[in-house]
């Protein structure tokens, strides 16, 4: 009987306070003040830094050993694509490759001797004047004066492939940016001559957040900045897309070609990349204070009829002044708490209240 009259007491108590017009509150619900969901247009500026890069570049190496005779190129001139860089000894070479060519013509009459004996033979077995032996070791003696006209032959394309590689050509019409040889110097194949530049156009490459990897496209125009000249706007256009995301960083790799016809770009210039902006339509935002940071990541908690909550993982995007967008896990339109939840746990009892702590009229969801 006592807990009857407490209860009946309680209740007439709780009547009293929330007036005529407003539902009893749920025992023991925390008082919480909730926002919509709005949604807003967002307009992205999709920007990156990169590093200007050579559009060609190469380290020039020695293809034969030999004494440096001349050198031609200069560092910091240009060179067109076949222009003789330097010299490694080439009359060496001439000479290699005349006796390579001398031992071609003798091979050549050897195989000629040898086959006028092997048809002289063959004519006197036939009239029964030479032996099946003598007549198969004349073909055999053919054969190996042919084997050695082959081989004559092949060092004769070595040699004049020597006598080419003596003189070191640009693979390409760029900037001599190094030179690591003087003349007279002793260099062995492999060994680096030259670094070699191609800088019109030059190249910026730069990565893309994942989210933005979508919106650009080969073709594209793109702006670039270099601390050089601050008050400066090169154009650019998107010329390579990696085809897969880094699995480490997340990001996507582009590059795009810069006209540089004035040779004032360089190299390992640090680049600020604008590529414009982008506009996504109705995106989800929400007041920062509805979200909250678990171990399992932003959460945020949605009024669910007029007295309970749900919690929900969501992934946050950019931010707008108080609002921060909602990738996933709500839509516009939904009530989420702003205040008040710092307790709440999913399915808690709560009675909505407005910021100045009075009763607020929710329509059940």
């Amino acid at each position: 009987m006592r807990r009857l009259a407490l209860a009946a007491i309680t209740l007439t108590s709780l009547s009293l306070a929330c007036g005529d017009d407003e539902a009893p509150p749920v025992v023991g619900a925390s008082p919480v003040a909730v926002a919509a969901v709005q949604a807003h247009d967002v307009v992205d500026r999709i920007e990156a830094t990169g590093e200007l890069i050579a559009k060609e570049e190469a380290t020039v190496a020695a293809q034969v050993a030999g004494p440096i005779t001349s050198i031609a190129a200069v560092e910091g001139g240009s060179v067109e694509a076949g222009e003789t860089l330097l010299e490694i000894d080439p009359e060496r070479r001439q000479l290699e490759a005349l006796d390579a060519r001398a031992g071609v013509d003798e091979a050549r009459a050897n195989l000629k001797e040898r086959e006028r004996e092997a048809r002289r033979i063959r004519a006197l077995g036939e009239r029964g004047a030479a032996s099946k032996a003598r007549i198969d070791a004349a073909g055999t003696a053919t054969q190996l004066a042919g084997s050695r006209l082959s081989a004559a032959q092949a060092r004769l394309g070595i040699a004049e492939r020597s006598l080419r590689d003596a003189s070191v050509a640009a693979p390409f019409a760029g900037l001599v940016a190094r030179r690591h040889v003087s003349t007279g110097e002793f260099v062995s194949a492999g060994q680096a001559l030259f670094d070699l530049v191609a800088l019109d156009p030059i190249e910026v490459e730069f990565h893309l957040a994942e989210i933005d990897s979508a919106r650009v496209s080969l073709g594209d125009a793109v702006e670039v900045r270099v601390a050089p000249y601050p008050d400066e706007v090169f154009t650019a256009r998107a010329t390579m897309i990696a085809p897969t995301i880094d699995a480490r960083t997340r990001t996507l790799r582009v590059k795009a070609e810069v006209d540089n016809s004035d040779g004032r770009l360089r190299p390992g210039l640090f680049a600020r990349v604008d590529l414009g902006v982008a506009t996504r339509e109705a995106v989800p935002m929400v007041a920062q204070e509805a979200v909250l940071q678990r171990a399992d990541g932003a959460v945020v908690f949605i009024l669910e009829g007029s007295d309970r909550v749900r919690r929900v993982n969501v992934k946050t995007g950019v931010y707008r002044g108080s609002l921060v967008e909602i990738r996933a896990g709500i839509e516009a339109g939904m009530q989420v708490i702003i205040r008040g939840h710092a307790e709440l746990i999913d399915g808690s009892a709560v009675t909505v209240r407005n910021l100045d702590g009075s009763a607020a009229a929710v329509a059940a969801q």
